[in-house]
């Protein structure tokens, strides 16, 4: 059953899942986690996560032909074996909140990831294996919440990586998270028709930012374009987070 929003919610929810489009097109990361910090304005964010997962996966379709030779194999296999142990017990956490409880836990999260973000922080010599297991463990635990790319990208941030490996290779790591997050809330119980409607609703104004997102029509270079998300994101969260607490 589809949630009772009435048209202003509906409305707001297909300007989130756009933009959030738009954002995933163009820098390769911040779907999920545009897409539940703005839902939960409006609605219990926890009935969103298996559709938004599922509408991830649905956007990786059309970018994999033009990422696939920039993929770090090694990175997004790293990170998967981190994240094998984290999705279990994060989808069982989130399953476990209230509306809410999980409106400031996914808050608190987007806020503390935007914030490292932002800072630029830099590691003083390239990741080996033991730090990409351990960003692949905190991916997972965070991905029962959709939220789990952020703090990968913190994480290529922090590292001198090309910008088309780091867009490829955090594309390519998000598939495989949410093709193994997707049948973990199955096996919870967290899916049902609702997800598959709601993944159908969204789909024209996905496909239709990703494409603009792609393009690169906009103006804005892409560390600029970046930061503008992360602030963007920070915003939701904050009002995301005075909504839990009134």
């Amino acid at each position: 059953m589809l949630p009772d929003l009435g048209p202003i919610g509906w409305g707001w929810l297909a300007l989130v899942v756009f933009g959030a489009a738009v954002v995933r097109g163009y820098s390769g990361f911040g779907f999920s986690a545009l897409v539940i910090s703005g839902a939960a304005l409006a609605m219990d964010p926890v009935s969103l996560v298996p559709a938004v997962l599922l509408c991830d996966l649905v956007l990786t379709a059309p970018q994999w032909a033009s990422i696939r030779g920039s993929i770090d194999v090694r990175r997004v296999g790293l990170l998967f074996a981190g994240c094998l142990v984290g999705v279990p017990l994060g989808v069982r956490a989130v399953a476990a909140m209230g509306p809410d409880l999980a409106r400031a836990v996914v808050a608190g999260w987007v806020l503390l990831m935007g914030a490292v973000m932002l800072r630029g922080w830099r590691l003083d010599r390239p990741a080996g294996t033991a730090p990409h297991l351990g960003v692949g463990l905190v991916s997972g635990l965070a991905n029962g919440a959709a939220v789990g790319g952020l703090p990968v990208a913190a994480f290529f941030a922090a590292q001198p990586i090309p910008a088309a490996a780091f867009r490829a290779t955090l594309v390519a790591y998000f598939a495989l998270l949410d093709l193994y997050t997707f049948p973990v809330m199955a096996w919870q119980g967290l899916i049902d028709r609702s997800t598959f409607a709601l993944t159908a609703l969204g789909l024209p104004l996905m496909l239709l930012g990703l494409h603009l997102g792609s393009r690169r029509f906009l103006a804005a270079p892409p560390e600029e374009f970046r930061r503008f998300a992360i602030l963007t994101l920070m915003g939701l969260a904050t009002l995301g987070l005075l909504r839990a607490a009134l």
